[in-house]
């Protein structure tokens, strides 16, 4: 491995130690606010205004942290119809095209994301009962598929560098 491409793959580590951390944050997060709403309501008779909503924005953020996580260590759920017919060359070109596909799709919903954020950020839209704006957690959605693209479409051309899929490999 190149000395830029080892560089690339330490990058890659990091930020995914850096996304696994807010994921463990986001979901203790969710555990401790339900907890909380749980025995507040069996004890006190009284929830916790707008947990639900908090829970709802925790849960999609979560959602989206893990996707580039996913995405680069090559754990999405996979068929292989057809692997077992095809040469180890079809595979590698079946791959490349699959990831190349994945990359594409994911970049080009991140410019409907970007798009939605915006128009959510002109609406001014909130949650019900906090009255939180959504514009920040649309971006940060956005910015997580975004990510997730980018790591399909460098997996598409240079596998080697983001590690193998399915190879789990600690920071």
């Amino acid at each position: 491995m190149t000395r830029r491409a080892s560089r690339l793959a330490r990058i890659a580590y990091r930020i995914d130690a850096v996304l696994g951390f807010a994921a463990c944050v986001i979901l203790f997060a969710m555990m401790a606010l339900t907890f909380v709403d749980v025995v507040a309501r069996y004890l006190a008779n009284h929830s916790i205004p707008g947990g639900f909503e908090i829970t709802e924005l925790l849960m999609a953020v979560l959602i989206f942290a893990g996707l580039p996580l996913v995405s680069r260590r090559g754990e999405h759920v996979t068929v292989d119809l057809i692997d077992h017919f095809i040469g180890a060359r079809a595979r590698r070109v079946q791959g490349m095209l699959v990831e190349l596909l994945s990359g594409v799709l994911l970049l080009a919903l991140s410019a409907l994301l970007w798009d939605k954020a915006q128009q959510t950020g002109g609406y001014g839209d909130t949650t019900t009962v906090l009255q939180i704006p959504l514009t920040p957690f649309v971006y940060v959605m956005m910015a997580f598929v975004l990510l997730a693209g980018f790591v399909h479409v460098i997996r598409a051309f240079t596998p080697a560098i983001l590690g193998n899929p399915g190879e789990d490999r600690s920071v």
